[in-house]
């Protein structure tokens, strides 16, 4: 499954010239014990699913703001928007918990230029709850470093979800065609809209390139989207 991206930003994040990646910690280092939330998505069909869930060291929650306005400028399947905010039972859902969705990414990468991981995020918690906004993402490099993704700007759109439906969101990410060195990401650090507890999956594509800052290739997230 895979989001229609609208007009990214130019939002960004350079990657430092050695195979040593020197990253600004959202994660406040490696130690992922109680705190606040990080600051901060299948050609091939790898798909992880959610193992661990804490609460990080410093950062900043998932908000619920966006910017910029919608342009379908996305290629291939992707995942459906329903900007419905009805309950259902004429009362307000509570927001969506990170102990009720059940969190898993898979690698939606389509071309050599640009590589694409969806997040699905699943109610599983047997009630109607609301999600609305961009959750907060940190990946978590083999070398132990953290690394922020920053937000795309695209629009939010507000949702209701029932217990078994369904958001997700796109981490897109540069494509690494050096056929050997890069930045081998392992983890993936969730935290659902306006939540402050994340949830740690598995990084389920290649690795980034190492890069002296000329790449095009853009390391960001799209808001959180009911899949319809």
């Amino acid at each position: 499954m895979r989001l229609k991206n609208a007009r990214r930003t130019t939002l960004f994040a350079t990657l430092g010239l050695a195979a040593a990646l020197t990253l600004t910690a959202c994660g406040g280092g490696d130690d992922d014990t109680a705190g606040d939330t990080p600051s901060g998505a299948p050609s091939s069909s790898a798909s992880s699913t959610a193992k661990e869930t804490g609460a990080p060291d410093s950062g900043s929650s998932g908000g619920s703001d966006g910017g910029g306005t919608a342009t379908d400028t996305g290629a291939g399947a992707g995942v459906g928007t329903d900007t419905g905010t009805d309950t259902g039972s004429g009362g307000k859902a509570a927001i969506c918990r990170t102990d009720e969705l059940e969190v898993n990414a898979s690698d939606n990468t389509t071309d050599k230029k640009e590589g694409v991981v969806t997040v699905q995020l699943k109610n599983a918690g047997g009630r109607d709850c609301s999600i609305n906004g961009y959750a907060g993402v940190d990946l978590k490099a083999a070398d132990g470093s953290t690394l922020s993704v920053e937000r795309n700007g695209e629009p939010v759109y507000p949702a209701v979800l029932k217990n078994g439906d369904s958001a997700a969101f796109n981490i897109t990410f540069p494509y690494n065609s050096s056929g050997g060195s890069g930045v081998r990401l392992t983890d993936i650090l969730v935290t659902p809209p306006n939540e402050t507890k994340y949830v740690r999956v598995a990084w389920p594509a290649g690795s980034l390139p190492v890069t002296d800052g000329s790449s095009s290739g853009k390391l960001q997230i799209g808001p959180a989207t009911r899949v319809g």
